[in-house]
């Protein structure tokens, strides 16, 4: 339960400002602890994704049937586990009983201690004095408060007793359920290029087996792993002093966290470099390992947020595709109103800076200066008067020439001379196109089949041929005037 976010109202101001911690596994937790059999169904679902557990193996990871382990069906082994039961029952609250918070509570003080003093050499390898563990063993059994900092014990001493304590629990850390399952997990290898299984481990796989078969531990298991895997990392790292390496570790720690509990040696003589390799690979990447996969976190996201049903890692990549045809007409949407709203935005930041500089030049002493900028803005469309604080209609847009040579004209030719102008543009003669156009013409076809842009630049040069021919008609005017 304390993996759930809690929500409390804090009045004191001064903690606002904190930074809110949020847990992304928030409903991965919220559905393990809500309904635990749709839970371990989604889990187990991927796991059998990843590798091959048959009928038999199934059921026993799902709780559904006793696991069946290496020489479970000798008579010996059979008395010697009865035995062990009940010389357990005799012992006390923490060693040799079920795992509980309790339990975890009082180990995790030893701990806490060895993360104080991993320079220790051969730490968890050399074993500490006999006399000292009995004692501090009695004491965690007891409950009372022990003070290890106080150098009553030796850093050998806790090393020696939290092995112990991991050696006598019922089972192993890593329960006897999940023991075929970590079998396969260590057989998953790359692949070649014909499809053939290489030697070479599938290290990504084989994490994403592992972050989903812990997810399915027993809470007090998951809880003592976890600590005692980032203190094994923390150790590994160290072993330029230690002289413990993380393959070393695996081989102190293997017997006590996956093997099968009263099994020989012979018993696991085919599969004891898989357990102890499985435990190295867990210690190397042990900060990856307590992660739920994206797939799970967005699966119990949706399972209390959305209506959507619970997908696999494969249905979410489909949905998340960068392809997805579906998303394609509301991006183009959003992108448009966005479009708008940023040329909207332009124009009134564009009319705000006229109105100012139309008032600056209102404000300006008279002067041919003033009088010049005054008709530049009288020309402008959005021209603003002085008191006005919306833009004026647009002027009308002359269709005379403003040039000396057609002021000219217009005085000494008159009134038709403009009449036959108008005609011409509206009906031009054939023979008053150009030759440019004429060739343009049949290059480009009929205007039925020329593109719009095309009409448009063909209109221009007829124009501009019309412009050139009157400026000549003009010059021979003004010379006989």
């Amino acid at each position: 339960s304390d993996a759930i976010c809690n929500f409390v109202i804090c009045n004191d101001s001064s903690l606002r400002s904190q930074p809110i911690i949020f847990n992304p596994d928030f409903f991965v937790e919220k559905l393990r602890h809500e309904k635990p059999e749709v839970f371990t169904e989604l889990v187990v679902s991927n796991i059998t994704r990843l590798i091959d557990l048959p009928g038999a193996e199934l059921a026993q990871l799902m709780g559904e049937e006793d696991p069946k382990l290496p020489g479970a069906n000798s008579t010996a082994s059979g008395f010697f586990r009865s035995l062990m039961s009940l010389k357990r029952k005799e012992k006390g609250v923490v060693f040799g009983s079920p795992l509980t918070e309790e339990g975890i509570a009082q180990v995790s003080q030893l701990i806490e201690y060895l993360h104080k003093n991993l320079r220790a050499e051969g730490l968890f390898r050399v074993p500490g004095n006999s006399i000292r563990q009995q004692i501090l063993k009695d004491a965690l059994n007891s409950g009372t408060d022990i003070d290890l900092d106080s150098g009553e014990f030796h850093s050998n001493d806790v090393a020696t007793l939290l092995k112990v304590f991991l050696g006598e629990l019922p089972e192993p850390l890593l329960t006897h359920k999940h023991f075929h399952a970590h079998l396969k997990i260590a057989d998953l290898t790359l692949f070649d290029e014909k499809g053939n299984k290489t030697s070479t481990p599938d290290k990504e796989r084989q994490i994403e087996a592992l972050q989903l078969l812990f997810l399915i531990l027993p809470a007090p298991n998951r809880s003592l792993l976890k600590l005692l895997l980032d203190l094994l990392y923390q150790t590994a790292k160290k072993q330029d002093k230690n002289k413990m390496s993380a393959h070393n570790l695996a081989l102190m720690f293997a017997p006590h966290i996956l093997w099968p509990r009263n099994v020989s040696t012979n018993d696991l003589q085919e599969n004891i470099t898989k357990l102890n390799n499985g435990v190295t690979f867990m210690i190397k990447h042990s900060q990856k390992l307590f992660k739920a996969p994206a797939y799970i976190r967005e699966c119990a996201r949706l399972h209390y947020l959305g209506s959507r049903a619970h997908t696999s890692k494969d249905d979410l990549d489909l949905l998340t595709s960068p392809g997805s045809k579906e998303l394609q007409p509301l991006k183009s949407q959003k992108r448009s109103r966005l479009d708008t709203c940023h040329q909207e935005e332009t124009q009134q930041r564009t009319e705000e800076a006229l109105k100012e500089l139309f008032r600056h030049v209102h404000n300006m002493p008279d002067s041919a200066k003033k009088k010049k900028l005054i008709r530049q803005f009288n020309k402008h469309p959005t021209a603003l008067t002085p008191g006005s604080d919306v833009p004026t209609s647009p002027a009308p847009r002359r269709t005379r020439s403003r040039s000396f040579s057609g002021l000219i004209k217009r005085k000494v030719l008159g009134t038709p001379v403009i009449l036959e102008r108008k005609s011409r543009d509206a009906t031009p003669e054939p023979e008053r196109v150009s030759k440019e156009n004429v060739h343009l013409l049949q290059k480009c076809g009929s205007p039925a089949h020329m593109s719009q842009a095309k009409l448009k630049s063909l209109e221009g040069r007829k124009e501009e041929s019309c412009r050139r021919m009157r400026a000549r008609l003009l010059s021979k005017d003004s010379s006989s005037l």
